[in-house]
């Protein structure tokens, strides 16, 4: 870890660690990957505006997101199969989010359950629900999500059906990974994470291990085709908020007229997100989307961003354009397959680092303070 000074560099060593389906899993997107290129691309095209001689000695990058104290405006993402890309994987990401100061949130199709991670965390994080077609396991998911008091329900909206990932398909993603010739060659090279994800609490979904139907069935694909539900509608935003007390957060918006029915459920922060490139190929970026749902109803929710933070500088970049703060997904798994807990806690501290320097470099003192002034427009 102490050769390593930026996000790209933990991806290379993900990419040596770990099998090739599971990192095409984080790192590909759906279709031809218009829309995923289009996340990194967008980004990058926006320019930040350089100041001199401004005073800033004493900076400050903490903020607040849902009314929790943050070290800086970032959390990590939910993101599914987390426990294959290092045994016991989310304990070790909520255990590196929370000593950085920052949310974890809990995907339901992770590996390690939510009981697991409560017990091995001494402080709340929040937990991202898919509701499903049996409701009533969906309500046993937010049950178990309050009784391990997590602090906030994240609910994905973008997900009714899933997008084609070719390379999933392609390299037979399963779960538990499946042994054809090709993987268990694969897998032979990769000792140390065999050992890791071999020596985890579990190797296939935590959540979900009530359900019998589950264990037949093998690959991702075919299990979210059956449980996955596409007669969702907002009146299921409503029953979710109805048995939920605590913060909501709706994941998954791009559209302003969605924003505005979003920000009318009365949840308390709306996430800009194209899931990360992985569900309509050729959607809009987040970040092309995020300042027209800023404006739209930024005065009436916090609006968040989620599409391709890889760095200190998206970050800043997103906190200009209205965010209220980032998730990071795919620069999350990255940094915990190229080193565990380690990797993480050295995604964050470079991340943070970056936005300190980046913030100097525009200016600014305090990101609470870092508007649209920032930016090259």
């Amino acid at each position: 870890m102490a050769t390593v000074t930026n996000i790209q560099d933990l991806r290379r060593i993900a990419m040596r660690k770990v099998p090739r389906a599971i990192f095409h899993y984080a790192d590909r997107g759906s279709y031809d990957e218009v829309t995923l290129k289009a996340n990194k691309a967008d980004l990058a095209a926006i320019a930040l505006r350089q100041r001199v001689m401004i005073d800033v000695s004493e900076r400050s990058t903490a903020t607040t997101m849902i009314g929790e104290s943050v070290s800086m405006p970032l959390a990590i993402a939910p993101t599914g199969l987390t426990g294959l890309f290092h045994g016991d994987g989310e304990i070790h990401g909520c255990r590196a989010a929370h000593a950085a100061g920052i949310p974890f949130t809990l995907s339901t199709m992770s590996i390690c359950s939510i009981e697991d991670v409560a017990a091995a965390v001494d402080k709340p994080f929040w937990f991202q629900l898919y509701v499903m077609r049996d409701r009533k396991f969906s309500e046993s998911l937010i049950e178990r999500a309050k009784a391990a008091k997590c602090s906030a329900l994240v609910l994905t909206l973008d997900l009714q059906i899933q997008g084609q990932r070719h390379m999933d398909i392609k390299n037979g993603l399963a779960v538990p990974p499946k042994l054809t010739l090709a993987n268990a060659l694969d897998i032979a090279t990769k000792p140390m994470w065999a050992a890791s994800v071999l020596m985890g609490k579990r190797h296939s979904f935590g959540n979900l291990a009530v359900r019998k139907e589950s264990d037949s069935l093998t690959t991702l694909s075919q299990w979210i085709a059956g449980q996955f539900d596409p007669s969702l509608s907002w009146k299921d935003v409503e029953w979710v908020r109805s048995i939920w007390p605590g913060k909501l957060i709706l994941k998954g918006v791009l559209d302003v007229e969605d924003a505005k029915i979003a920000a009318a459920t009365g949840a308390d922060a709306i996430v800009v997100s194209n899931h990360g490139g992985r569900q309509l190929d050729g959607a809009v970026s987040s970040i092309s989307a995020l300042p027209k749902v800023v404006d739209a109803v930024g005065d009436k929710t916090e609006i968040w961003f989620d599409g391709g933070v890889t760095s200190g500088q998206d970050i800043l970049k997103a906190r200009a354009l209205g965010a209220r703060g980032c998730m990071m997904g795919k620069a999350f798994l990255w940094s915990l397959a190229a080193g565990g807990q380690a990797g993480v806690a050295q995604a964050i501290k470079i991340m943070r680092r970056e936005l300190d320097v980046s913030m100097a470099l525009t200016g600014v003192k305090d990101i609470n303070q870092v508007d649209r002034s920032v930016l090259a427009l």
